[in-house]
């Protein structure tokens, strides 16, 4: 009796923290179908007591939230793909391919993931002006093409990729691009998809370097968009959340829908590595 009682006492708890951490979310999902002034009542209530959808026809119709909203797609999707072609090809390369100076730069690598990327924001900055990149979809596309994490991640991984397979397709007659498409990529699929929900998020979720890089109001992503909108309407908390909905909402999806791959590749990669 005493072990289905531990047991039900500990499903309580993390049935109590689970919603207590997702109270927030709900109660801003809540305050985005209220009307205009109601969340500021005291004390503030749960539930809107006439639910509208006028705070999110306002953020579209008025705000122009959809041409934000296209901005982060595009280089939200963009940075992944690229993210996924550099990375893995970088990654199989450290731990598969035989070439000079291959330890002592994966471990410059490494140091270099304890520099903030605060500190590179200045030199990528007046690079990307010398080529042209600065106020461009590619200027907020570029920094995320290739990361250290990335290469970290599937360099762990693809190690497990016995040697055995690739010298065996090298003895058949396959070249080096025909055995990264036909026998490593398949491999290293659930690393790829991990890979892809972090890339897809750092990217969508970036506020710091879209503000830097992106001068013009059209090509600003959702969370620039979002910090703007809050200095004009700064009292009007109904909107802001619709906001902060419309925000959050494609990336919790994408989340849900590629939970099942993304603790996948974790947990593979963490004993294969």
């Amino acid at each position: 009796m005493k072990r289905p009682l531990a047991t039900a006492i500990v499903n309580g708890l993390l049935v109590a923290l689970a919603l207590l951490s997702i109270a927030p979310l709900l109660w801003m999902l809540s305050v985005s179908f209220m009307q205009a002034g109601e969340a500021t009542h005291f004390p503030p209530p749960l539930l809107p007591s006439a639910p509208t959808l006028h705070n999110y026809h306002e953020l579209f119709a008025r705000a122009g939230m959809g041409r934000y909203l296209f901005n982060s797609f595009l280089v939200s999707t963009c940075v992944t793909l690229l993210a996924l072609l550099f990375n893995t090809m970088a990654g199989y390369a450290f731990a598969k391919l035989r070439f000079a100076g291959r330890e002592k730069t994966f471990r410059l690598l490494l140091a270099a993931l304890v520099i903030p990327a605060q500190v590179a924001m200045m030199p990528l900055f007046l690079l990307l002006k010398q080529m042209g990149l600065v106020n461009t979809y590619m200027g907020a596309i570029v920094p995320g093409m290739a990361t250290i994490f990335g290469i970290f991640l599937v360099r762990q991984y693809a190690r497990s990729i016995p040697d055995e397979l690739l010298e065996a397709a090298r003895i058949d007659g396959a070249g080096e691009m025909r055995i990264f498409f036909q026998i490593v990529l398949p491999a290293l699929r659930p690393i790829l998809v991990t890979l892809a929900i972090f890339s897809f998020l750092a990217a969508w979720n970036d506020f710091m370097w879209p503000l830097i890089v992106l001068s013009d109001q059209d090509l600003q992503t959702l969370p620039v968009a979002l910090a703007s909108l809050s200095r004009e309407h700064v009292q009007d908390n109904e909107l802001m959340m619709a906001g902060s909905v419309v925000t959050i909402v494609p990336v919790l999806a994408l989340f849900l829908v590629l939970q099942r791959h993304y603790i996948q590749g974790l947990l593979l990669g963490s004993v294969k590595g």
